[in-house]
C-alpha cells in the first residue's frame, strides 16, 4: 500500500517501484504493469490499483494495492493593499474581492476569510489585516494587507438666521453655536468657525 502526495500542480505519478513489494519468479520477470499511474485532485483519498506481473514465459499474476492520494500543498494566498472609503453613516465594508490579488490552489479554494470586514470612524488610518485561504483539502495559507480607511464625506453644515445687538461701543460678538442649526458628521465635528 502506498501514500502518494500530489505536487503543486495537483498531479502525482505512481510507479511500479512504489507499488512492487519484491515480486519474484523462478525464471525472470519481464514486465510489471499498473492499472493506473496518473493521479490528480479528483483522486484524493483511497484508490485501488492493480499490478500485473508477467514472466518471460508469458505467465501473469496480479496483486492489488491501496493507493492513498493526499494533497499537502498549501494554497497560494495573495493580498493587495486597499483604500476603503467610509460612507455617509461612517461605515465601510471590506470584501474578499477587494483584497484578493489572484490567490490560487491546484485543487481549488474552499474559502477565503478576512480578519475584519466592518470598519467605522474609529478605524480611519492604516489597518493591518489578514486573509486566510483554505483549499478544498483543508490546507491553509494567509497573507497580510494594509487597509487604509478614509473619510471623504463632508459634514452637513446647517445654519439659521439670528439677530445680534451691538453694544455701546458699536461692536458685537458672534459664536458658531449661535448660528448652528444642527450641523453633523458621522465621524464627528472637529471645529465650527
Amino acid at each position: 500500500n502506498v501514500t502518494l502526495n500530489l505536487d503543486a500542480t495537483g498531479a502525482a505519478t505512481l510507479t511500479t517501484g512504489l507499488v512492487d513489494n519484491s515480486s519474484t519468479d523462478n525464471c525472470s520477470i519481464t514486465s510489471r504493469v499498473l492499472s493506473k499511474t496518473a493521479f490528480a485532485c479528483n483522486n484524493v483519498g483511497l484508490n485501488t490499483v492493480n499490478m500485473v506481473v508477467t514472466d518471460n514465459s508469458g505467465n501473469t499474476k496480479s496483486c492489488t494495492s491501496n493507493v492513498t492520494v493526499v494533497d499537502t500543498i498549501s494554497p497560494v494566498a495573495l493580498c493587495q493593499n486597499v483604500t476603503l472609503n467610509l460612507d455617509g453613516t461612517g461605515n465601510g465594508t471590506l470584501t474578499v474581492g477587494m483584497v484578493d490579488n489572484g490567490s490560487s490552489d491546484a485543487c481549488g479554494i474552499a474559502s477565503q476569510v478576512l480578519s475584519q470586514t466592518a470598519y467605522n470612524c474609529s478605524d480611519v488610518g492604516v489597518n493591518t489585516e489578514s486573509m486566510v485561504v483554505t483549499d478544498v483539502n483543508g490546507n491553509t495559507m494567509s497573507c497580510t494587507t494594509l487597509v487604509t480607511v478614509v473619510d471623504t464625506i463632508s459634514p452637513v453644515a446647517l445654519c439659521h438666521d439670528t439677530t445680534i445687538h451691538l453694544d455701546v461701543a458699536g461692536s458685537a460678538g458672534l459664536t458658531a453655536l449661535e448660528i448652528d442649526n444642527g450641523s453633523s458628521d458621522a465621524c464627528g465635528i472637529a471645529s465650527q468657525v
